[in-house]
């Protein structure tokens, strides 16, 4: 949203500058997707037990998986003015790399408002519980690289990172 002089502003903030919530009440329904992404950083040991299988507590990637999916669900809870949307659908894909672990968060709705923060939160979720699970071999691990990558649907339309 602009004001009168075509100057950005923040949607979030009242005039006196105080937090608000913004009403979505007036927008149509419409279906959005949001992809977001991330990178946790190990070393080769970290790395090689996830592509062996040998992680101390188990199988980290669905573990990560399934708490990137879970925080989609529950981003109203974590992120204050953010709104409740019905999320209809979430994929979380983990890609061992040669330096870590490749995340892509794709949250589907069919809602009045984006759902770029449930990518964000499910990301950035599964990096840590990913943390969680390798901690035991990588002390050192490092999220890193956690962005909206692509978005659609909405009035501001259609948007994807450049490479």
């Amino acid at each position: 949203m602009t004001d009168s002089d075509d100057a950005p502003r923040l949607t979030h903030v009242r005039d006196d500058g105080t937090a608000r919530m913004v009403d979505v009440s007036a927008k149509p329904v419409t279906a959005r997707e949001a992809s977001a992404a991330g990178r946790v950083l190990l070393d080769a040991a970290a790395v090689a037990a996830l592509r062996d299988g040998s992680v101390p507590k188990g199988d980290a990637l669905a573990v990560a998986r399934v708490a990137g999916i879970q925080a989609a669900k529950r981003t109203p809870d974590l992120v204050p003015l953010a709104h409740p949307v019905a999320v209809h659908a979430v994929t979380v894909d983990l890609t061992v790399v040669d330096d870590g672990v490749d995340i892509v968060a794709t949250v589907r709705t069919a809602d009045r408002t984006g759902i770029e923060m449930e990518a964000l939160t499910s990301v950035s979720v599964a990096a840590l519980a990913l943390v969680d699970m390798v901690k035991a071999v990588d002390k050192h691990a490092r999220i890193t690289d956690v962005r909206v990558t692509a978005k659609s649907g909405g009035r501001s339309g259609d948007w994807r990172e450049q490479p």
